[in-house]
């Protein structure tokens, strides 16, 4: 089982952006050190409390102060940009940093209404086009146009030898299908989705294998986790971790209306002790058959996450 990391680059209690983006170097330099397979960041626009609304700047300096785990987006927000700016931007990550850049790929605003007019105008109708976006940039990162198209003699320089490794993420089915068709690696965000994972990935893979026989299918799947020495810890961590994301207030004593979003919340958690953990995370690789875990822990502060990613690795990775 493989076990990577999901960072939202969350402000902690506090702290400031400056704090948090120096943190998330921090993060992925742990990560590599306890044997994470990959690391992504995520890209948030206006979004209070998180501080990162640009992964590929990020990754520079993340590149520089690592040294063998992967690293990439999870996600650049495709509808947001042109195809061949992104391209340009991995591009010159992979060169830097050959073999270990991911391109995730989502389509949600990052924001809201107004910061993504403010971003890239008409949203809803780059959305409709991502398909599109998607043959596009594929292209240009593989510098495969038809020969008559008329990008087929544009490079996004510098090209490097090893191309970043394309990821499509989503929560549903309709993401799924793309993904497929596209033959294209996928993410499944378990922590933010209401559907059963199960029949999206089936249909992920059926389609993947009729579309491409000769490819493999690889799945992640992002899962929220609390980790700490005892149950009871963890239990207190992810309910002080939901109130800090929800009202930015560290405390566990809850209305009746929050103890039931709580209760609505932590069914997309997995939270324990590390035998615990790890029994969920083993149930859940037999369910859905993946064999790669991306782990998102956003706690108040900064000590308390990594713990939880150190426990983790303790309990699971050899």
């Amino acid at each position: 089982m493989k076990l990577s990391i999901l960072d939202q680059a969350p402000i902690a209690q506090d702290t400031t952006p400056k704090d948090a983006l120096f943190q998330s170097v921090h993060l992925a330099q742990l990560g590599e050190r306890l044997g994470y397979h990959r690391y992504w960041i995520a890209e948030h626009h206006d979004l209070n409390g998180l501080a990162c609304p640009a992964p590929e700047v990020m990754l520079g300096a993340i590149g520089m102060n690592t040294e063998r785990i992967r690293i990439g987006a999870g996600a650049v927000l495709l509808p947001h940009y042109k195809p061949f700016k992104v391209a340009e931007a991995f591009n010159l990550l992979a060169t830097l940093y050959p073999g270990r850049i991911d391109l995730g790929i989502g389509r949600s605003p990052g924001g809201s209404a107004e910061a993504s007019i403010a971003l890239s105008g008409n949203f809803l109708e780059n959305v409709r086009k991502m398909p599109e976006e998607i043959d596009e940039l594929l292209h240009f990162l593989y510098q495969n146009f038809p020969k008559d198209h008329m990008f087929s003699k544009v490079k996004p320089t510098p090209v490097p030898d090893l191309a970043p490794v394309p990821w499509l993420l989503g929560t549903s089915d309709k993401s799924a299908v793309l993904a497929a068709k596209k033959g294209m690696h996928y993410a499944f965000g378990h922590f933010m989705s209401d559907q059963d994972a199960a029949p999206i990935l089936t249909t992920y893979r059926n389609i993947f294998k009729e579309e491409y026989p000769d490819k493999e299918a690889r799945i992640i799947m992002a899962v929220s986790i609390y980790c700490a020495k005892s149950t009871e810890e963890a239990e207190q961590l992810a309910l002080e971790s939901f109130m800090w994301g929800k009202s930015k207030k560290v405390t566990t004593a809850l209305s009746q209306e929050e103890q039931e979003e709580f209760h609505e919340a932590r069914q997309k958690m997995i939270i324990g002790n590390q035998a615990e953990v790890k029994e969920a995370l083993m149930e859940l690789q037999q369910v859905h058959m993946v064999d790669e875990f991306m782990i998102l822990t956003n706690t108040p502060n900064y000590e308390t996450r990594n713990k939880s990613y150190e426990l983790l690795a303790e309990a699971i990775i050899d």
